[in-house]
């Protein structure tokens, strides 16, 4: 079944962040995204012009009307609106236990702009009491715990607060801390299985298309939680999606730009158990005309790498890389996994064979190879942002 995410959250005019936002993460993640809208504002790139809250009855409304007919899988949670509407909220979704939501304690725009008002703040510890996982930034850290997060061992006592005092976990998003690289942290309370701390720490995307990461991340994470990802794997998984539609956003409007959640297509597995087809690599006895070639069939090239290697990128997203080679290997097929230690593992279990087991290249993903019957090459791997963002893509690309 499609997993289905119930959004609560308010409207974005932009389409950059709130249900916009949300809904084309969704559906990029193979979800079926459902609305209940808390706020209506004016905002562009620039800032927040009005807000419109809607009235609490016609919100839960919106929530008991899907509920009663489509049913969900997940629940997102951003921009509230009022208290009251927090309070109601939380009472609603503690008749529905053991339903993931994903708690985006909303309070500040991208632009500067409040879009929550002390009493709101105030009764999101209802919202936090029956989340799976609440997902602030380090400001809203601050305004949630009531404490000081001047160093990571403050953020992480903070964080520890809220996790001993609410139940839920707690995801601290360090993109607000200054540096190169960007440091998310997510606390869980103390279960069997479940690692206390787990941290991400990648370099920091220099980009203005900012808008809406937080929206994406909670929707995305809401969605991976629907898939029966764990919680740690499902934020890892919203993360690459997160920083994918940052590094290909189109750089629209004069301030804190859209993503393009539109654009991660073929980069983020939506199985644990299917491989999906996302890259090939040819080989070639002269580079330079089959780049030429390649380019007059209307593919896009992305990476050039000194004499013996080229990347090219489709409409779709699919990419196709050219090595060059003095006695032509076979083509490789490259198999995007969710899971790629799982995969193998099952494999083997059915009896193939594999040429090379999981690990970590110098490309930066993770994989492992086998060849079909006929002596082709496959390679089950896990990518990332690095098939198509490596370090060393082209400028103009």
């Amino acid at each position: 079944m499609i997993p289905r995410i119930l959004i609560v959250a308010g409207s974005d005019s932009g389409g950059g962040a709130g249900i916009q936002a949300d809904i084309k993460t969704a559906s990029m993640l193979g979800a079926h995204a459902m609305t209940a809208i808390t706020a209506i504002t004016a905002q562009n790139t620039l800032g927040v012009d009005a807000v419109h809250p809607i009235p609490t009855e016609m919100v839960l409304a919106q929530v008991d009307c899907v509920l009663r007919d489509i049913g969900v899988d997940a629940v997102k949670i951003g921009m509230i609106g009022s208290a009251r509407t927090a309070a109601a909220l939380a009472e609603r979704l503690a008749e529905l236990p053991g339903l993931p939501i994903v708690f985006d304690p909303v309070m500040v725009a991208t632009s500067g702009a409040s879009l929550a008002d002390e009493a709101t703040i105030a009764a999101f510890e209802r919202l936090m009491r029956v989340a799976t996982v609440t997902t602030p930034n380090l400001p809203e850290l601050k305004a949630l715990s009531g404490m000081s997060i001047l160093d990571k061992g403050a953020q992480r006592a903070a964080a520890q607060s809220l996790v001993a005092r609410r139940g839920c976990a707690v995801l601290v998003k360090g993109g607000h801390a200054k540096g190169r690289q960007v440091t998310d942290r997510l606390f869980q309370p103390a279960r069997e299985g479940a690692a206390p701390e787990v941290e991400w720490t990648d370099p920091r995307i220099d980009s203005e298309a900012t808008h809406g990461t937080g929206c994406t991340l909670s929707s995305a994470i809401a969605c991976e939680l629907a898939k029966d990802w764990s919680l740690p794997e499902a934020v890892a998984r919203a993360r690459r999606f997160v920083r994918i539609a940052m590094q290909d956003a189109g750089g629209l409007g004069q301030g804190h730009g859209p993503m393009a959640q539109q654009s991660v297509r073929l980069d983020l597995n939506q199985s644990r158990w299917s491989p999906m087809l996302n890259h090939v690599t040819l080989p070639t006895r002269d580079l330079s005309a089959s780049e030429h070639f390649w380019r007059l069939l209307g593919l896009r090239q992305i990476v050039r790498a000194d004499e013996r290697y080229a990347r090219f990128e489709t409409e779709g997203g699919a990419t196709l890389s050219l090595e060059a080679e003095e006695e032509l290997p076979a083509p490789v097929v490259f198999l995007e996994c969710g899971d790629l230690d799982l995969t193998v593992a099952y494999l083997k279990a059915q009896g193939l064979a594999f040429t090379q087991e999981p690990r970590d290249e110098n490309g930066g993903w993770r994989e492992a190879r086998l060849s079909d019957p006929s002596g082709n090459i496959v390679c089950l791997y896990q990518a990332g942002e690095m098939r198509r963002f490596p370090p060393w893509r082209l400028a103009d690309a």
